[in-house]
């Protein structure tokens, strides 16, 4: 067997040490005689996958007791309506800073369920193609939340530093590039991300709420759209998603092993230089419109020449083993999603498959 080049978007790479050790564990787990998946969700077999895996997030992230995890379903995209629905009270607005396709579906659940302000945006003729400057934002001091997302997969731009918005909480959603580096978890009241590209497969979506804001959340909501119901339960309130969880598991042993967070970030900054410095070493065959100071380390974004060179470049890439190429639909051009399972000497053979490319082609 012959494991390929992944730089799906996502779902996309997993650690192949996680997928082994799931391997050993398919059939028969723990000493049970079944597979997780089989198992109840109220064992006590199940019941320390599931703490494990939130306390081992909650270490590689650096959250305290402060702090909330729950582990739920219905990816980020559910997550937009219930953050609003959730936090939105009192008669207050929440800000949002618009970054990219992900942020704007973000507000339009949000201004379903409360009030609403555009606190800043990068849009420009209908594209991304920075993450906006801070005092190019109108930041309401008392705003429940600001809203932003930490990383656009879709146009391949990056919050490297985070906005200052003084005493309001951030919500991010972090889904592209959770883990990938350090962040200041201070500055955040709830970080939310579905799995399927940093953190496991998909199936499973992890919110971690700040316990104050958690006190404060809306009452009299539907049940399952409560974070009350699940942070009293332990996330346990129905079925989770328990293969899911069991991964994500398995993945943060793979990332605590390889030195945590710090040591991912190293990687990760190499693999960045590695694709911008091709990128800028040929200029008359590769180009980004991405602004240089926003470009994204998960998703990278970039054109050839032409379309027709950019379909030679996807078919070639997948006759070579790289898959994943094809730029998104509403963008067009070639996209690389080196997540942290994407490893250095993947992205060094794929950083060969370009100078070779450009160099026959150019």
């Amino acid at each position: 067997m012959t494991r390929i080049h992944n730089y799906y978007a996502g779902p996309a790479a997993l650690p192949v040490e996680a997928l082994e050790a799931a391997n050993k564990e398919l059939i028969e787990w723990a000493g049970t005689g079944m597979s997780v998946m089989e198992t109840s969700h109220r064992s006590k077999e199940y019941d320390e996958v599931h703490n494990t895996t939130i306390s081992l997030f909650k270490e590689l992230i650096g959250l305290n007791d402060d702090w909330t995890v729950l582990l739920l379903q219905g990816g980020a995209s559910t997550q937009f309506a219930m953050i609003p629905m959730n936090l939105l009270c009192d008669g207050r607005s929440a800000d949002y800073i618009l970054t990219g396709a992900w942020s704007q579906k973000a507000l339009k659940e949000a201004k379903i369920a409360g009030t609403t302000r555009v606190a800043g945006t990068s849009e420009k003729d209908g594209v991304f193609l920075r993450i906006p400057k801070q005092d190019e934002l109108d930041l309401d001091p008392n705003a429940t939340y600001c809203h932003v997302t930490s990383n656009n997969t879709i146009f391949g731009t990056q919050w490297h530093v985070f906005p200052d918005t003084g005493n309001v909480p951030i919500v991010c959603d972090m889904s592209s590039d959770i883990l990938s580096r350090k962040i200041d978890v201070s500055k955040f009241g709830l970080i939310y991300a579905g799995a399927q590209k940093n953190l496991g497969p998909s199936g499973v979506t992890l919110v971690a709420i700040r316990k104050d804001l958690l006190e404060k959340c809306n009452s009299g909501l539907y049940t399952m759209l409560s974070y009350k119901t699940h942070a009293d339960k332990n996330s346990l309130y129905n079925t989770p998603p328990t293969f899911s969880i069991y991964m994500v598991g398995q993945v943060l042993k793979w990332l605590k092993g390889k030195g945590g967070v710090e040591a991912i970030e190293k990687e990760n900054t190499e693999k960045a230089q590695m694709i911008y410095g091709t990128i800028k070493d040929n200029p008359s065959f590769f180009s980004t419109p991405i602004d240089p100071e926003s470009g994204s380390h998960m998703n990278y974004v970039f054109r050839l020449p032409s379309e027709d060179l950019e379909k030679q470049f996807v078919a070639e890439g997948k006759d070579a083993g790289f898959v994943g190429l094809k730029g998104h639909r509403s963008v067009g051009g070639i996209r690389i999603s080196a997540y942290n399972a994407n490893g250095i000497d993947s992205v060094r053979d794929f950083v060969s498959f370009m100078k070779n490319f450009a160099q026959k082609n150019g």
